[in-house]
Formats: C-alpha cells, sequence, structure tokens
C-alpha cells in the first residue's frame, strides 16, 4: 500500500446504497491508515465528520467511484489530474465500472498490493463557437451529441474534417463518439461498436433524411467542425447526456481529442469482449476468471473484513 495515501469515495447522490456503501468504505480505509476524502451527498447524509471533502482539483492517488456509468462520467470529467478510477457498479448496463459491490473489498485488497494495470480512455475537447462572437469549452469521455427537440423538424448540419468537407447532413441529430462512447447513445443509433482503445472518432447521424449516409470512423488526431444551418428550429448540444447548451443558426463546434485521458483501474481480468457478451447478452464460451459474474452476494456485515482477517 506504499504507493497509496490520499483516496477519494464518490457516491451516486440519488442512491442510498452508494452513499451507505461510501460510508462503510471510508471507515475501511481509515483503518488502514489512508486519508479519505468523501464527496458532498455522502457527507450530508451523515452530517458534519472528521472526514475531508472531495475537491475534483486535489491530488488523490485512487477514486472510487460507487454507482454507474452516469457517475464515473461525471466524475472523470470533473478530475483536475489524470487520477486513476475505479468503478464499482451499483446500476444496470455499464462498461465503464469495473467491479460489483460484493467484489468491492477483496478487489481493494488486490489494488493496494500492486495487482492492477491502467487502461487509458480517450477525452474529447469540444469547444462551441458562438456565429455572434464568444466561445464555451468542454470536455467528453463518450459523446458530443447535436439534436433537434422534440417538436422541431429536421435539422441540417455542414460537417468538415480537418477543413475537408465530408457531409451536409440532414436528420434528426449527430453524434460524435469516442471509442468509450461507442456503446452508449452511438451504439443506440446504430453505429458500430469501436475497441475503446483505438485512435478514432465516430460520426454517426442520427435517423438521417438519406439512408446512404451511414457512420463514419475516421482518426481521432483530425479536427471534426459541425456548423448547423437550420434558423429558427430548438437544437440542443449535449455532452455526455449531462451538460449540454442550446444551439442557433450558424453557431458551430469542433471536436478534438484532448491531452488529457481518463486512467481507468483494471483488476478483475474481465476484457471488453467479457462485457459485451455479458451487458449485452450475446453468449458465447464460458469459463474461467474472465466470465465471473458482475455481481458477487453482499457481504453480511456492516463494515466488511479483509480476506483471512479474525472475525
Amino acid at each position: 500500500m506504499s504507493s497509496f495515501r490520499r483516496v477519494a469515495v464518490v457516491a451516486k447522490a440519488s442512491s442510498r446504497e452508494a452513499i451507505q456503501t461510501a460510508h462503510e468504505l471510508a471507515e475501511w480505509l481509515a483503518r488502514r491508515d489512508l486519508e479519505v476524502a468523501l464527496d458532498a451527498a455522502a457527507l450530508r447524509a451523515r452530517g458534519p465528520h472528521d472526514v475531508a471533502g472531495f475537491d475534483p482539483s486535489g491530488s488523490y492517488d485512487l477514486v472510487v467511484v460507487l454507482g454507474g456509468d452516469g457517475t464515473m462520467l461525471s466524475v472523470a470529467r470533473a478530475l483536475r489530474e489524470e487520477t486513476p478510477i475505479l468503478g464499482v457498479n451499483l446500476g444496470h448496463l455499464g462498461f465503464l465500472t469495473e467491479v460489483g459491490r460484493g467484489e468491492l473489498y477483496p478487489y481493494l485488497v488486490k489494488v493496494f498490493a500492486g495487482s492492477y494495470r491502467i487502461e487509458e480512455r480517450a477525452q474529447f475537447d469540444v469547444e462551441v463557437i458562438r456565429a455572434g462572437g464568444g466561445s464555451t469549452r468542454y470536455r467528453v469521455v463518450n459523446d458530443a451529441v447535436l439534436a433537434k427537440s422534440a417538436l422541431a423538424r429536421i435539422i441540417e448540419m455542414d460537417v468538415t474534417v480537418d477543413g475537408r468537407s465530408v457531409a451536409r447532413y440532414r436528420a434528426d441529430g449527430l453524434i460524435v463518439s469516442t471509442p468509450t462512447g461507442s456503446t452508449a447513445y452511438n451504439l443506440s443509433a446504430g453505429g458500430p461498436i469501436v475497441y475503446p482503445l483505438l485512435p478514432v472518432a465516430v460520426l454517426t447521424p442520427i435517423c438521417p433524411h438519406t439512408l446512404s449516409q451511414r457512420p463514419v470512423v475516421i482518426p481521432d488526431q483530425e479536427r471534426i467542425q459541425i456548423v448547423l444551418e437550420t434558423p429558427r428550429e430548438e437544437v440542443y448540444l449535449t455532452l455526455d447526456g449531462q451538460e449540454g447548451t442550446t444551439m442557433g443558426f450558424q453557431d458551430r463546434f469542433t471536436v478534438a481529442r484532448s491531452k488529457r485521458c481518463v486512467r481507468l483501474v483494471k483488476v478483475t481480468g474481465r476484457t471488453f469482449y467479457d462485457s459485451l457478451r455479458g451487458k449485452l447478452r450475446w453468449g458465447g464460451l464460458s469459463g474461467g476468471p474472465s466470465e465471473a459474474p458482475d455481481e458477487a452476494p453482499e457481504p453480511t456485515v456492516d463494515v466488511p473484513r479483509d480476506p483471512g482477517e479474525e472475525r
């Protein structure tokens, strides 16, 4: 445990299970002489005590996220340093969370013993540039989605890559996805599943007017620009499904690979293909450690002990 001194624990704010687990984990870590920080939602649930508050701009050796992929996305975007993140799945469908609730403590013991690896996932920088002047910057882990509102008509978008024209889309919208985000909205819209470590971006039109306009996979070192060409319609740009802004006629946004990455802690031995078979119910060969279920039985004690610790 010599390389771990400060550990942050972030819980899904709307989940009672996540907040309870966060406090159990904070006690478990404190007994091992680690500095622990809890997010604001977990701190409010228990009232004042001596645990520090989580600061996304702070320096930590590990961040444990209790929730689902949505919680992971918000934490990954908020962190100012490339701190390793261990995701604990308390939700349903998820590709970013690494371990189940019942596996948390045994796998943390392995992480602290150095038995883990780091997987670096790309992030994209998104800049919104207004036709009337001004700009706003965002960072995404999954995707940037330009889409019409429920009552708006079809919208038109002009897309270029490194200044070269790709297409003029007439569609309900357009998804610009990272490889990590290929199993999110991109997948639902008929886009390809992309291995998460490939250096690419995916352009997927949403219900295009012309059926010949299909998803396109391009190198992520090229700069993508999308210009909204439709006036007088309600159009929104959504970032990772969690942040967003309205877009007007001739507003544009650019997407480029960020210099920063998301560092995910991998400890279970499960592969991306195992996740696809399990999460998407593809079936296939079973057996072996990588085929272990996502959820193990819940511990029967309030604050779990180390394996082999005297009961």
